[in-house]
């Protein structure tokens, strides 16, 4: 990618403040091994710049065509997936989750007393397959780890690619988690409150039942293939794992700790359970396509996957009363990006204005990011997306979306 600031309305003077930042601050710094950075606007790239090691332990360089683990940043694809069906006439947002999945008839609800004691009841009203694209079902993780937990340094062993239920002698399917979780009670009543878990998994399933075609096939077929992404998917092929990073975290000292090899990761390898909610694997320039695709009002050229009022409807403030996530986050949750001022669509954030969540920006722009630290932003207002990737769990560790925020809305000069 070349980058050309004036054709995108950005000023190149500004723009260098970002290469100063992340190679001062963090790469130089020891702080991450490395990272990459796009941004863009009116349909020009503006800024291209990858810093530092994508494998530190083997002298190997961000390249532009870096194979990264998106993890959560999956979740927007399995919603257009999801959405592609919901234009085809196959299901309504309101319908409940039992219409696809009846095993899930007799779930309850465990109610939590003030004195500690706990009751099953019935919910209140069913699951509907919006509360799923909202991450309002009511569903936990099952008796299983925390996202915290999951991605804790005592769980992250290398060679197991830190995907959720891809344990190494355990495979599983997207079929088995839904009949383990006809086991379990919901966390809350559907539609009361906000709940970062697995429902995003299970709209990948539902793509599946609805569609009759495996997940991966689906978005292959629908999305990935449509779009020129050739290098998104759940594997990372043999003849390109040269260009897969390393996934680092830090230990107590501050020090990066290598804790999945490209050599070694579970990504080498097709896995049984297809992770709509945090399983891909994708470069900056593919993850570019499909944000400009959503940019575009769901095509990109000549290729369309949703409607303009489709795209509109998924990047809408979907929340109760058109609050906030402060305000129906079940306490003690997590999230890929703040919660106050912060709304919540099918499958990705909403920013409410700049006022609200006290960050610069645009009302409107949606966005949503990954657990080792990737981000993403669309800001429809100013015809601008940004991208970051680099691979430090957990996400959080630093502000990178705050701090790019500010060194990035500066640049625009038109």
């Amino acid at each position: 990618m070349k980058p050309d600031p004036a054709s995108a309305g950005l000023d190149e003077r500004q723009l260098e403040r970002i290469t100063e930042h992340l190679q001062v601050r963090y790469v130089d710094a020891g702080r991450i091994a490395g990272c990459q950075v796009v941004v863009a606007r009116h349909g020009q790239v503006g800024y291209f710049r990858s810093f530092g090691a994508a494998d530190r332990e083997r002298s190997v360089p961000v390249d532009e065509d870096t194979i990264w683990r998106i993890y959560s940043m999956t979740k927007p694809i399995t919603g257009v997936a999801l959405m592609s069906l919901y234009e085809r006439g196959l299901f309504s947002l309101s319908d409940p989750v039992t219409r696809f999945i009846p095993e899930w008839a007799d779930l309850k609800v465990r109610e939590r007393a003030a004195d500690g004691t706990e009751r099953l009841v019935d919910p209140l009203r069913p699951m509907s397959v919006r509360d799923l694209l909202m991450h309002m079902s009511g569903l936990g993780f099952a008796g299983g780890p925390s996202l915290t937990e999951l991605f804790s340094a005592e769980n992250s062993r290398p060679g197991e690619g830190l995907a959720p239920w891809s344990r190494p002698g355990r495979p599983a399917t997207l079929a088995m988690m839904i009949e383990r979780y006809a086991d379990y009670p919901l966390e809350f009543h559907p539609g009361t409150h906000w709940l970062y878990s697995v429902s995003t998994d299970v709209c990948g399933r539902l793509v599946e039942i609805i569609s009759g075609q495996r997940l991966d096939d689906y978005l292959r077929e629908t999305i990935f293939s449509p779009l020129g992404m050739t290098d998104t998917g759940f594997s990372v092929p043999d003849s390109e794992v040269g260009r897969f990073a390393a996934c680092y975290r830090r230990d107590t000292g501050k020090a990066l700790v290598l804790i999945d090899d490209p050599l070694r990761s579970g990504y080498r390898s097709e896995p049984t359970f297809l992770s709509g909610g945090g399983g891909l694997v994708s470069t900056t320039a593919d993850y570019l396509r499909f944000c400009r695709m959503l940019g575009n009002g769901g095509h990109l050229d000549g290729a369309r996957v949703l409607g303009r009022k489709t795209v509109e409807l998924m990047t809408a403030n979907h929340l109760p009363a058109d609050g906030d996530l402060a305000s129906v986050a079940l306490p003690g949750g997590y999230g890929e990006v703040g919660m106050a001022g912060m709304g919540f669509g099918l499958t990705v954030a909403v920013a409410k204005t700049p006022v609200a969540t006290q960050v610069i920006g645009s009302a409107g722009e949606y966005m949503w990011g990954g657990a080792a630290s990737t981000i993403f932003w669309v800001d429809p207002a100013e015809d601008l997306i940004v991208i970051f990737m680099t691979q430090l769990i957990p996400s959080g560790t630093f502000n990178f979306r705050g701090q790019l925020k500010t060194l990035v809305y500066p640049a625009l000069i038109d």
